[in-house]
């Protein structure tokens, strides 16, 4: 965020910003969604709706998983948040207390560790790398002193985008079935995979004691819209179902109305031709940093990532970012978020946007690389 502040400022000051900081996509929602909220502001109230979401959208999130994930979901499994985001503080505050031990995967997700220490829970870092396609894995589990009260994968990841392996969730899944840990699987950016890694698969075609989180954020190209979801295990419902109601009462309503129709079918060929676009830009950037002697990058099976280690070329990411924006005007997310350990050799670069500004991000570096 530090990263995103300064690039806004360089924007405005220069007018010549690249950046490849930004976890979200370039294009706005789908064709339908945008019809559905000009429909939603001339016909509804826009009122509070019910906590957990309107029915039609539940059930829509529901169909969704059992036509994706060929599993049984019913609306009433559905718990819609304001963002994922809010969905995550919402099942940290039900599910865990004060001092539970809760696992995270290294590199990962900062704001999994952030708001789990701030709400007064103990993080275990999970080093995960290259050996295991930086994911979480049994044997690390099996490794812990004891078994700890939560879980947090996701898959594809952010920052790496690996994707776990279908059989390797599977035995996470059942490993912490059987050791009362709750599974929380960050499924946020199913949707965007590119066909070179393991297929995505869902901790609910294991166990349905986990939690999913979904959203419209990434594939379905509405990060703005402050839109997310849980599949919730009936036991968490009532403490969510409290947390909600006092603290957001519900999610956005307009957001509700429109995303229905982010499961249309019409909503999904414009989004998997977001898809092919990412896929696009991930080969010329991959190809463009390798060109530029940077290799030793995560397999970017999906999302829309590259995550690399750059430490042939600095000790600090977070001072070269910096510098980086104010030379050449190109913004690169330092890895220290991410990796607590080892994030002052890595950097992400998002390539979400379209290709001419990766073309142009990758001849400024090349340019400052060779002077």
């Amino acid at each position: 965020m530090d990263m995103m502040r300064a690039a806004a400022v360089r924007a405005r000051t220069y007018g010549d910003l690249v950046s490849m900081t930004a976890g979200q996509p370039g294009s706005p929602a789908p064709a339908p969604v945008l019809a559905a909220a000009h429909h939603a502001l001339d016909t509804h109230v826009l009122g509070y709706t019910e906590t957990f979401g309107i029915a039609p959208l539940r059930e829509a999130i529901a169909t969704y998983h059992t036509e994706r994930h060929g599993i049984v979901v019913d609306a009433e499994d559905v718990v819609v948040t304001t963002g994922s985001s809010g969905g995550f503080q919402l099942i940290f505050m039900a599910a865990f207390d004060v001092g539970d031990t809760v696992a995270v995967a290294r590199p990962g997700y900062p704001a999994y560790r952030n708001t789990l220490q701030a709400l007064g829970c103990e993080v275990i870092e999970l080093d995960c790398g290259a050996a295991d396609r930086y994911q979480p894995t049994v044997a690390m589990l099996e490794a812990l002193p004891e078994p700890p009260a939560g879980l947090i994968i996701a898959s594809p990841a952010n920052p790496t985008g690996t994707i776990i392996d279908p059989t390797v969730l599977r035995d996470i899944a059942r490993w912490c079935a059987k050791h009362d840990t709750l599974l929380i699987s960050d499924e946020i950016y199913h949707g965007i995979e590119f066909g070179t890694g393991p297929v995505t698969s869902s901790a609910w075609q294991t166990s349905r004691e986990s939690v999913v989180v979904g959203s419209v954020s990434k594939y379905f190209s509405m990060t703005g819209w402050r839109l997310g979801w849980l599949l919730a295990p009936e036991y968490l419902r009532e403490p969510l179902q409290r947390l909600a109601g006092n603290l957001t009462i519900c999610p956005p309503a307009i957001s509700q109305y429109a995303a229905i129709h982010a499961f249309d079918r019409a909503s999904i060929e414009e989004l998997d031709g977001h898809v092919h676009r990412y896929g696009v830009n991930r080969r010329i950037l991959l190809d463009g940093l390798a060109a530029l002697g940077i290799t030793d990058i995560a397999p970017a099976d999906g999302a829309f990532y590259a995550y690399a280690d750059i430490g042939h070329l600095t000790d600090d990411t977070t001072a070269w970012c910096h510098h980086i924006l104010d030379r050449i005007g190109v913004a690169i997310a330092p890895g220290i978020d991410f990796d607590t350990a080892r994030g002052l050799r890595t950097v992400r670069l998002s390539f979400a946007g379209v290709p001419a500004d990766i073309d142009e991000a990758l001849a400024r570096l090349g340019q400052y690389l060779r002077d």
